[in-house]
């Protein structure tokens, strides 16, 4: 299939949306957020875990490239979640429909999997994340964060292959509820990290203090077994929660060295990428960006709101990939270690709309999912797609 490149926004309807969109890029980056009435592991992300390879990667070069080398597929409705599955098909996810679709990671043929139960959508709220475990060929499980009416939560399903088309997830079972919901904020990022373990990004449902309160589940990174237990090496040894003062969380990425960085909205003024560490506090809502204040962990890199509203991420080629809602870009963060070599870059600057997930998907390659479907977007025929890019 073609690709497709969207025309440029025109001044008028650009101020237009900016008059719309100001103060709360963390809303997906265009609406104002209202306030919402055991088995331990061996090694923990972050410097704990120790290098990936015993050796030092060179540096990326300051400059990349990104080229989009075809559309895999189309036609998608309020894509969230994607994941890989071990023979390189796709899973992915509809916010709003509360169905997981396969893709074929060749042809791109869609084939629905089934419709998730309990899902409740509303807002930003819905099925989101997906992440497959390492064990997938055995247990064939897929795990879902998902709303419901009363909360958030994590479950785990069986995928059976051998079922109709339609009737291929068992019923969820869930290993983590009780993550606050609201209509804006609900966070929905969940991956395996290097240690086998399940990460999820939880957001404040638009009620600020959450973020600090350590026993909320909301405006955290969350760590726990395969089964929902705390994990040995977590800061609490009787909590999920690994990090805390976050607004909204949508990206966790692994990079080489197992270091986990996690991409965050922010609301009037700087979007957040952070590098994660167990029981760092990331300052929410005391501070936005850069602030220099003790007890609290600035983030790595930020950028202005109308240029980002980070979701997802993914680490390729010794840089952060990072998708763009508002921003309707791709940003590029190469790295040296934890810092930067060069200052960000940006790439497919509107040319396919909103981003809301990347993935990557072996060597210099990435997948990207638009999300133009979302109630928030401007779809054009086609809308959502998923690309396939080769980056530098």
């Amino acid at each position: 299939m073609p690709t497709v490149q969207r025309p440029a926004v025109t001044a008028v309807l650009a101020a237009a949306v900016l008059l719309l969109t100001a103060g709360c890029s963390g809303a997906d980056g265009n609406a104002p957020a209202p306030t919402a009435t055991g088995s331990p592991s061996a090694s923990p992300s972050g410097d704990a875990s120790g290098p990936g390879s015993g050796a030092r990667a060179e540096p990326p070069p300051a400059k990349g490239s990104v080229e989009v080398a075809g559309t895999l597929t189309e036609g998608l409705k309020s894509p969230w979640g994607l994941a890989a599955l071990p023979d390189g098909d796709l899973l992915v996810s509809s916010r709003d429909e509360g169905t997981i679709t396969r893709v074929d990671g060749e042809t791109g043929k869609k084939t629905e999997v089934g419709t998730v139960a309990g899902v409740a959508p509303a807002g930003e709220g819905g099925l989101m994340g997906l992440a497959v475990p390492a064990s997938f060929a055995s247990d064939h499980m897929v795990y879902a964060y998902f709303t419901t009416e009363s909360d958030n939560r994590i479950a785990r399903m069986l995928y059976d292959e051998k079922k109709p088309a339609g009737q291929q997830l068992g019923a969820p079972d869930t290993i983590l509820r009780g993550i606050p919901k609201g209509t804006v904020h609900n966070g929905g990022r969940i991956a395996f990290g290097p240690d086998r373990m399940l990460y999820a990004g939880t957001g404040e449902t638009g009620d600020t203090g959450l973020a600090q309160d350590k026993k909320s589940l909301g405006g955290k990174i969350l760590r726990m077994t395969p089964d929902g237990e705390p994990v040995h090496g977590n800061p609490e040894a009787d909590s999920v929660v690994y990090s805390y003062g976050h607004r909204n969380v949508q990206g966790l990425a692994w990079d080489s060295e197992k270091r986990l960085w996690a991409a965050e909205f922010g609301q009037n003024t700087w979007d957040e990428l952070n590098l994660i560490r167990p029981g760092q506090n990331y300052g929410w809502p005391d501070v936005e960006g850069k602030g220099g204040e003790e007890g609290f962990t600035d983030p790595v890199a930020q950028w202005k709101t109308s240029e980002a509203s980070p979701s997802g991420i993914a680490y390729a080629s010794g840089s952060i990939w990072m998708a763009g809602l508002r921003g309707e870009r791709l940003w590029r963060i190469p790295l040296d270690g934890t810092k930067p070599v060069a200052d960000p870059e940006s790439f497919l600057v509107e040319e396919h709309g909103r981003l809301r997930t990347v993935v990557a998907a072996g060597g210099d390659k990435l997948w990207l999912v638009t999300s133009e479907t979302d109630t928030r977007g401007t779809p054009q025929a086609g809308d959502d797609r998923i690309l396939n890019l080769e980056v530098k």
